[in-house]
This record gives structure tokens, C-alpha cells and sequence, in this order.
């Protein structure tokens, strides 16, 4: 994580920007279910708000630091320094799988495409994936310098979340990317 994302992410503007503007809309219609797991949760704005309306929240955060730090600031969350594209969890564990602001730090396409498709595997049938991401700009480029900046292209995402496995998906673009994508429920 470069500078500027050390200032942002644990600011209460950022925290206050993902509670009133991505999550309503990211979370319309889910029930978040008693086991929700949240990918690259970085200082843990997100976390915070999940923990207040599901059973039990998992974290898994790629750098072990920012993993440590998110595991003191908030005990009762099970915290893992892990890879979200290769998730040590068995199948179907998870109510509701969660990534805001994570997936363009991914550095390829094809371990994205991993992301998604380990989203649907851990994910219960009738489980949602939900989260936002940031749209491609310069702005953001040059907000990324020295910082891994692979954004998604929102008019692929949605082929690219049916590639993964997900039927019902709703994508909302305006100045970012929210999405809620849907594992079909056992018939």
C-alpha cells in the first residue's frame, strides 16, 4: 500500500463514504447470514460495519502487517494473512463473500479472474459476493503511483462474474463499480 493509501483507507472519510454510499447499496435485498468473509479488508473500514450485522466475520488480508493491525483493532473478527485468489477454506463456507476497493490491487487479470471464481467457491448456494471497486482514470493512476493499479473494466465484469459461476448479478456504475453477484440456491 503506497502513501496515499495509508492516509485514505483508515480515514473517517473513507469510512464514512462506504457506509452511507457503497454498502446500502451493495447490501440492497442480501441477508448477510451468520458467516460472512470479507477479502482484502486493508485497515478494515468495511470490517467494522459487517461485524455489526452478521454472526461472525472472517478477514483475509494479503499484507501481514495491515492483517495484523485489523486483528488488534477489532478481536472478536478472525483475521488471516492470506491470498484471496487461493482461499484455504472448503467449499460452501460462507453466507456472503465481501472485496470493496480490493480488486484492482490484483496484479493480472487472471488472478482477479481467481478472486471471483474462489468468491464463488467458498460461498454457500444462495450466498451473495458483494462489493465495489474503483472505476479507471488518471486520477487514480497517478493516486496509485508505486502502488499495484490494475483497475476492472466495468462493461467485462459482468461476463466475468457469470464466467465464475454467478447467475443473478446487479452492477451499479457511477463514479465507482458496486456489484452484488448471486451463487444460485440448491434446487
Amino acid at each position: 500500500m503506497n502513501e496515499n493509501h495509508a492516509k485514505l483507507m483508515p480515514s473517517p472519510e473513507w469510512a464514512a463514504h462506504m457506509h452511507d454510499e457503497v454498502l446500502p447499496v451493495a447490501t440492497h435485498g442480501v441477508s448477510l447470514g451468520d458467516e460472512v468473509l470479507e477479502l482484502g479488508p486493508g485497515p478494515g473500514a468495511v470490517t467494522g460495519w459487517l461485524r455489526q450485522r452478521a454472526g461472525r466475520v472472517t478477514a483475509v488480508e494479503y499484507e501481514e502487517e495491515a492483517a495484523a493491525l485489523l486483528a488488534s483493532r477489532l478481536p472478536d473478527v478472525r483475521v488471516i494473512a492470506g491470498d484471496a485468489s487461493s482461499l484455504d477454506f472448503p467449499d460452501a463456507s460462507f453466507d456472503t463473500v465481501v472485496t470493496c476497493t480490493m480488486l484492482h490491487h490484483v496484479p493480472t487479470r487472471a488472478l482477479q479472474d481467481k478472486v471471483l471464481a474462489e468468491a464463488y467457491r467458498v460461498l454457500r448456494p444462495g450466498g451473495a459476493f458483494l462489493g465495489s471497486d474503483s472505476l479507471p482514470s488518471d486520477g487514480l493512476h497517478q493516486f496509485h503511483e508505486g502502488d499495484t493499479y490494475n483497475p476492472v473494466e466495468p462493461a467485462a465484469f459482468l461476463t466475468r462474474l457469470q464466467s465464475a459461476g454467478f447467475g443473478t448479478i446487479a452492477l451499479h456504475v457511477g463514479h465507482n463499480l458496486i456489484f452484488t453477484a448471486w451463487k444460485e440456491a440448491a434446487e
